[in-house]
């Protein structure tokens, strides 16, 4: 087969190598440097420069200098907190094209390096990132002109890069994966040659950028400018110098105690002289390293292991290179991380490897996600009925069987879910398809639901009305859920907070549909039967279904209150159902003329 590139495409930096002659590598640019800076710069005369020279461009033209953009990746406009320093409007571009000529430039650098033509790649995305921002990174691929054999997930990528296919029988460990944009930790295990993500969390919108923004803000407020503005309305031009001798800080100070910053003329004829020291920038960054601590935790509980169980914790990430992230590490594993690679190199390493497991040069070692968040369908009563439920292995498909709940009803409405809630309304809509079937009695239609995730992460829901064999496909492609993609991690704490009320809820709902579908067979009965009940079944039939109504139509919910008049209900119209069978009966028989 011919050579398949591995690529991380990082919020910061990116990276391009190949398998050659049976060892991964990583390919340098013209310049000897293996990692090329996720910038693009969009001139003002229609040239566009990719890496360390859109970088250098950033300084004179921050507008028009597109960063972090992996950030606003499959997202939807205005999502999230984080806002650019520039417009992709107004630069008639986007997140998947200024992706594209990061990926461009990368693959060139590894034509170049190799000699020949690459159309071929994997391509590594965060373990968090949803299905629309998994098919925001194969557009992007697409668009750059190759064939994305497969996307991988950093963590699961980081492991292979350390060897971890090594390990044990069921090997376990923990990927702590803190890059410039994004952070996310996953726990896998080796089980006969199979890497398996047993759970993942975390957050996409973390990162060590939002470090340096906070650097750059302090710096300005110690400057002591005077008539100077504060930090948020500086021009965005003074705002990237102090972001980028934050950022130089910010790695000075991970192997030394303090930093001098200096920058030259920064307002108007005043120069900026400010010492950092390690101990102000980790205060500074102590409440973002925090913030990692509760995906961890979440991570173990929902792996069901604990801290004993891990053979390994490694950290991936230039951001991990930080004293106080790795003493984080440490508290919260009760461990030492390994530290035996490259974090920033690590991931790229792993794509590698896989892009050489795809393309038969090296052994196969089989890599299996999981699914972040439950999908499902709405069901009626606006209830979520789970398809495929959180932390399945992927690549997966499972399906289910619906019907219609009223007669005459001439299609039905699939609205796909994602989230962990009872009740649909509280998760997210990632799409909806519309299927026709003839119209019926009530549970007359049969409607097969199929979900499957292939091995990209990328959904396709096929609906198939079994009367006519009709499917109606939807492909999730494209389609970002309707809420900022940092709230995926607060949808499972909500689902903890909210649990006793949710389940509550769902039994409640259920007890009410089976009651609206009790009451009107009951009233249709007694209207069939009359005089042929006797009069002590009928007081006692009335009296249920009274108490079943008030029930309903009470403030309060009291759910067992409700299920226990319906049982009553269903026991006192026992000897109803009976004469009901027994009347039919007595008709079909006069009609053949039998009586």
């Amino acid at each position: 087969m011919s050579l398949t590139l591995g690529i991380d495409l990082g919020t910061t930096n990116s990276l391009v190598g190949v398998v050659d002659s049976g060892f991964p590598i990583l390919l340098a640019d013209e310049e000897g440097r293996r990692i090329t800076p996720s910038a693009v710069n969009y001139g003002s005369d229609g040239a566009v420069t990719v890496g360390h020279a859109a970088l250098r461009a950033r300084a004179l033209d921050p507008a028009r200098t597109v960063t972090s953009v992996k950030r606003l990746l499959g997202r939807r406009a205005g999502e999230g907190d984080w806002r650019p320093p520039y417009d992709l409007r107004a630069l008639g571009t986007s997140p998947v094209d200024v992706s594209a000529e990061i990926l461009k430039r990368l693959r060139a650098i590894a034509e170049r390096a190799l000699e020949q033509t690459v159309t071929r790649a994997v391509i590594t995305v965060p373990a968090y990132f949803n299905d629309a921002q998994r098919s925001a990174t194969k557009k992007a691929g697409e668009l750059a002109g190759l064939t994305v054999e497969r996307i991988v997930s950093e963590p699961t990528a980081a492991a292979l890069a350390y060897g971890l296919d090594k390990l044990g029988e069921q090997g376990k460990i923990a990927v702590y994966d803190l890059g410039g944009g994004t952070f996310d930790v996953s726990i896998l295990e080796m089980r006969d040659g199979v890497f398996q993500v047993l759970a993942t969390a975390g957050d996409t919108q973390l990162g060590g950028d939002d470090v340096d923004r906070m650097v750059a803000a302090l710096l300005w407020r110690r400057a002591g400018f005077t008539d100077a503005p504060d930090y948020e309305a500086l021009p965005s031009a003074i705002q990237v110098r102090l972001i980028e001798a934050a950022e130089i800080a910010k790695k000075k100070l991970s192997t030394e105690d303090e930093a001098l910053i200096e920058l030259p003329f920064l307002w108007e004829k005043q120069s900026l002289h400010v010492t950092l020291t390690r101990a102000e920038l980790e205060k500074l960054a102590l409440p973002w390293v925090e913030r990692t601590r509760i995906h961890c935790l979440r991570a173990l509980s929902d792996a069901r292991l604990t801290n004993a169980d891990l053979a390994e914790v490694i950290l991936v990430g230039g951001s991990t290179r930080m004293p106080i992230v790795r003493q984080s590490v440490r508290e919260i594993f009760q461990r030492e991380p390994n530290i035996s690679q490259n974090p920033d190199e690590a991931v790229a390493m792993g794509a590698v490897i896989q892009a050489g497991i795809l393309s038969g040069s090296l052994r196969n070692v089989l890599l299996l996600d999981v699914t972040p968040l439950s999908l499902g369908i709405e069901t009626f009563g606006g209830l979520m009925n789970i398809i495929i439920p959180r932390n399945t292995t992927i690549p997966c498909k499972a399906g289910e069987m619906f019907t219609n709940a009223v007669a005459n009803q001439a299609d039905m409405l699939i609205r796909v879910l994602q989230g962990e809630r009872e009740l649909a309304k509280d998760n997210w809509e990632l799409g909806r398809i519309d299927v026709p079937f003839p119209p019926g009695p009530k549970g007359s239609a049969r409607v097969g639901v199929q979900f499957a995730i292939d091995a990209n992460g990328i959904l396709e829901v096929l609906a198939r009305d079994t009367a006519t064999n009709r499917d109606v496909v939807l492909e999730i492609q494209n389609t970002a859920v309707d809420v900022a993609d940092e709230r995926v991690e607060q949808m499972i704490s909500e689902s903890v907070e909210h649990a006793f009320e949710d389940m509550n809820e769902r039994i409640w709902t259920e007890a009410r549909l089976k009651a609206e579908e009790l009451l009107p067979a009951v009233d249709q009965a007694l209207a069939v039967l009359g005089s042929e009940i006797p009069a002590e079944d009928r007081a006692s039939i009335d009296a249920c279904a009274a108490t079943v109504k008030s029930l309903l139509t009470a403030a309060a919910h009291d759910v067992k209150a409700l299920k226990a008049a319906n049982q009553q209900l269903d026991e006192a119209t026992q000897n109803l159902a009976v004469l009901l069978v027994e009347k039919a009966m007595e008709e079909s028989l006069a009609r053949k003329g039998v009586l």
